[in-house]
């Protein structure tokens, strides 16, 4: 009995459901954020070193074994995700202690945070391809509620753009789903795999591997369908920007993780060429949309497309350095840019306004301010010895090993480009003095909500510090992650037992 693989969804709904239950209790809405946000990454925590004690750890559901019933599996990525979960989710609720007004809250914001939370944790350790569907649904609702939080007519046009795309994802992902349990006859995960590759249909496979990329993609905010992204994501309260800029995107790059190394990894010689070409288009598109903007949270959030390119590449160049390269990239983009945009929310409640050219003099105001936005700024560039310059050397070194030289030349002048923004936005906030002209008069912040704000941000900064004067215990994780993410019969052996036929796991993998 393994209960630690269903605290991480069952904790966020319980926070959830006691927070409706104390719907007019403020106070206990906000503990109760805090508390449960620490309760997920502490049980993430114990998840993970059980994973790396003892192995892939199994859960079936209400005594149903695998594949008949519902499975709950953590392997190495799983674990590390539902980790970066906890670190994520703690550090906006105790954000949104300083930031989230009356208003936000008497709306369901803290409800709704756990409920994104929890369908985050589920989407990271399902073992069946159907709920992973529903997870991705439960994140969808909670997300686009969040979203529209305030009714603003940005935040409404925003989510009209969010919710669309997202939905064309879900019934891209819904017809896959029924089409492939048509073919196989099941929806575990690793009996999907284990019949799969006995199967001779070749083409229709073909067909399904590219529902699922474009399905995925979508929710990965990869190339072309990714401008749902920088249109929605600077329009509700930079709290939920924040978390939506951590975790939301990585559910899709953690899928088609999932997906391209257990179900659909016998023929990488099609799909992966169509992911290596996408993963360059997303870089380059990403940070030359981000070059043209001059709106903090705008910039940021193209951002957010161009290192999802990053995570793509490792994927599709399928070797090993390239699988642990973006292991290695996911850790250290979700505590990067969830900073980033947390960094963006002090300067707005500074100033009021998130437009660069009526923003400046922080440098000289605040200074400790304009440490804590290098930290995660040079790292997002991969500058030394930060986290980012481990993850980008990783990718792009598995991209001269495996002869990709244009897609690396483009991962390096992203690298470039990526820096550019940085430095424009350090020049405009930081740098140079503040405007003459009077902004509209903005509240003084409270020493305690500053005092959050900047605890929050230094923390996060801590962990970017971590990664990168840790990269080697780091990249063993890694490594060891991405093992068992190419080795697909252990995982299908740790869900079904020992009695799979031999040759039915594993073909293909290197």
């Amino acid at each position: 009995m393994t209960p630690q693989i269903a605290l991480p969804i069952l904790i966020p709904l319980l926070s959830g459901t006691l927070s409706l239950l104390f719907w007019r209790s403020r106070s206990m809405q906000r503990f109760i954020a805090v508390a449960g946000t620490a309760g997920l990454l502490l049980t993430g925590l114990w998840l993970l070193a059980t994973v790396q004690r003892d192995g892939i750890q199994v859960m079936h559901m209400g005594s149903w074994t695998a594949p008949f019933g519902i499975s709950l599996v953590a392997d190495l990525l799983g674990a590390i995700m539902v980790v970066l979960t906890g670190i994520i989710g703690l550090a906006v609720a105790l954000f949104s202690l300083a930031t989230v007004g009356r208003g936000h809250e008497a709306y369901g914001y803290f409800p709704l945070m756990h409920l994104l939370l929890a369908g985050v944790a589920g989407a990271f350790l399902t073992g069946d391809i159907f709920n992973l569907y529903v997870w991705f649904e439960v994140m969808l609702v909670a997300s686009f509620a969040l979203l529209i939080l305030g009714s603003e007519k940005a935040q409404m046009e925003g989510a009209i753009k969010y919710v669309t795309l997202n939905l064309v994802s879900s019934v891209t992902f819904l017809v896959a789903v029924g089409l492939l349990y048509g073919m196989v006859g099941t929806l575990n995960m690793a009996d999907i795999a284990r019949r799969l590759a006995t199967l001779e249909d070749d083409g229709m496979v073909d067909v399904l591997a590219m529902m699922f990329m474009v399905a995925f993609g979508i929710k990965a905010a990869a190339f072309p369908l990714f401008f749902w992204l920088p249109a929605s994501y600077h329009t509700p309260p930079v709290a939920v920007s924040a978390l939506f800029a951590g975790l939301l995107t990585k559910v899709g790059v953690y899928a088609l993780y999932r997906v391209f190394t257990l179900i659909f990894h016998h023929s990488p010689g099609y799909t992966h060429e169509i992911l290596l070409w996408g993963a360059g288009l997303t870089m380059l598109s990403g940070v030359l949309g981000a070059a043209a903007q001059f709106e903090f949270r705008r910039i940021l959030s193209f951002h957010i497309v161009s290192q999802i390119g990053y995570m793509i590449l490792g994927l599709a160049l399928f070797t090993p350095l390239a699988i642990i390269g973006g292991v290695f990239y996911i850790i250290h983009h979700i505590i990067v840019k969830t900073n980033l945009f947390l960094v963006s929310g002090i300067v707005h409640r500074l100033r009021g306004t998130y437009q660069l050219a009526s923003l400046g003099g922080f440098y000289r105001s605040h200074p400790w301010l304009a440490v804590l936005f290098l930290i995660p700024a040079l790292s997002l560039a991969g500058m030394p010895p930060l986290s980012g310059f481990f993850a980008k050397f990783i990718v792009i070194r598995a991209g001269i090993e495996a002869e990709a030289y244009g897609v690396t030349f483009i991962a390096l002048l992203v690298g470039l480009l990526t820096l550019y923004s940085m430095i424009k936005i350090w020049a405009e906030v930081f740098w140079k003095a503040a405007p003459e002209e009077e902004l509209e008069a903005v509240p003084a912040v409270e020493p305690r909500a500053m005092w959050l704000m900047s605890a929050t941000v230094a923390g996060l900064a801590l962990c970017t510090l971590f990664i990168g004067l840790n990269a080697g215990p780091i990249y063993a994780l890694a490594e060891a992650s991405a093992g068992q993410l190419l080795a697909p019969e252990r995982y299908i052996e740790a869900v079904l037992g020992s009695g799979i036929e031999p040759g039915t796991a594993g073909e293909g993998s290197p």
